[in-house]
């Protein structure tokens, strides 16, 4: 399995490097690095992953500020990421950090971490182990921040 890993230099978190460090406690992959100045550049970064560099899956990660204009950019780039995905048939995973998800800093980097160790492992559930994802559908997870359970009646 080969799993790009597209970041930017605008994150105040190096999520790159948390990404590759979660992966390879859980799979043996080789990994494809780019990283990119900002969120609406991470969409052409994936398609190259995935075109040139023949990735499997990719995990896009970024950190939008918290202003509006920074909603609008991450929406955009969203966007982007999901028509690579249709043009190219190949998951990404998109793990995007709004700065005003945190209090402060530390929670920052907190969750940052805590959200991009949680996707990593998603990635590799979504290419090796899909059934183990099947085992979790309607429980509620969350990546980062606590897990909110399935509904009750």
């Amino acid at each position: 399995m080969r799993v790009g890993i597209a970041d930017t230099t605008f994150s105040r978190v190096n999520m790159g490097a948390i990404a590759i460090d979660e992966l390879k406690k859980h799979a043996s992959v080789a990994i494809e690095r780019v990283t990119v100045p900002g969120i609406k550049d991470l969409p052409v970064a994936c398609k190259k992953l995935i075109d040139q560099r023949k990735c499997d899956i990719v995990i896009a990660l970024g950190m939008p500020g918290g202003k509006e204009k920074d909603r609008l950019c991450a929406h955009e780039a969203s966007q982007g990421l999901i028509l690579c995905q249709l043009m190219t048939n190949t998951h990404i995973i998109e793990v995007f950090v709004h700065e005003d998800e945190a209090k402060d800093g530390n929670e920052l980097a907190w969750l940052a971490e805590q959200r991009t160790r949680e996707h990593a492992v998603n990635a590799v559930k979504l290419v090796l182990y899909p059934k183990d994802l099947e085992k979790e559908a309607g429980t509620g997870q969350r990546q980062g921040f606590s897990d909110a359970g399935p509904a009750r009646r």
